[in-house]
């Protein structure tokens, strides 16, 4: 049996636009959201103090050699400011962990209070604290940023969060509801539904081609439906 092409192709263009029709319309939205948001403001820039930059008497700080050479795994240490007072974090094989600059002796775990105090410091609004959390299992939307760590909220229609590291008082993270918003945005519009960060799965690459072949099975059919002239046979006079 002979295969009918512009049935076919009509027929294959149809289920192919009925199973992409809708992820199309979902890569639309997300896409404008995405682009509707400036990314900064996305990333939570605006919800973090910038650091005033001062200078720092280093005299009287314990050498960092020091710090070091009790610690075999040591990596690295730098210095870095805790609450307004010198500190050297060390980065080692077990962890980070951080050492009072002045005395030379390591500094324990961050309490609730502490934690409330580095946040409210660096938050740029009024530091309301809704709730303050140490965190053993890492939320969807810290990633893969292992814990533990402390979820500050803040007060607000944005439900502003930050997270820090208990080990070194750090920000490691920062959250709102704009961000929470455009991640699902971003999900969706790369369709991995899992980690949220895989840009060549195969349902997006499945999903993808799919909308190619309907592109082209449009443009032939397109084609096809222009009319064409038929060629006028030559009649041959008779003498």
């Amino acid at each position: 049996m002979a295969i009918r092409w512009p049935l076919f192709i009509r027929r294959t263009h149809k289920w192919l636009a009925l199973f992409v029709g809708v992820q199309a319309a979902i890569w639309a939205a997300s896409g404008m959201y995405m682009v509707a948001v400036h990314i900064d403001y996305i990333h939570g820039d605006h919800l973090v103090r910038t650091p005033e930059m001062t200078g720092q008497d280093l005299s009287g700080l314990v050498p960092p050699a020091d710090v070091a050479a009790r610690d075999a795994g040591t990596r690295e240490v730098k210095l870095q400011q805790l609450l307004g007072k010198p500190v050297w974090k060390v980065s080692s094989e077990q962890g980070a962990y951080i050492v009072d600059a002045r005395s030379g002796e390591r500094i324990p775990e961050l309490d609730k209070s502490l934690a409330v105090e580095i946040a409210s410091s660096l938050y740029t609004g009024e530091p309301e604290i809704v709730s303050a959390r140490l965190l053993d299992e890492a939320p969807q939307e810290m990633g893969s940023r292992k814990p533990p760590f402390w979820r500050i909220q803040f007060e607000g229609w944005n439900e502003p969060t930050f997270y820090i590291s208990p080990t070194t008082g750090e920000l490691i993270g920062r959250r709102h509801n704009l961000w929470r918003i455009f991640d699902i945005a971003w999900m969706l519009h790369i369709m991995d539904y899992d980690e949220r960060s895989d840009v060549n799965n195969p349902l997006l690459r499945v999903a993808t081609w799919s909308v190619v072949a309907m592109a082209l099975a449009g443009a032939w059919l397109l084609y096809w439906s222009f009319p064409r002239r038929k060629k006028k046979k030559k009649v041959k006079a008779v003498a």
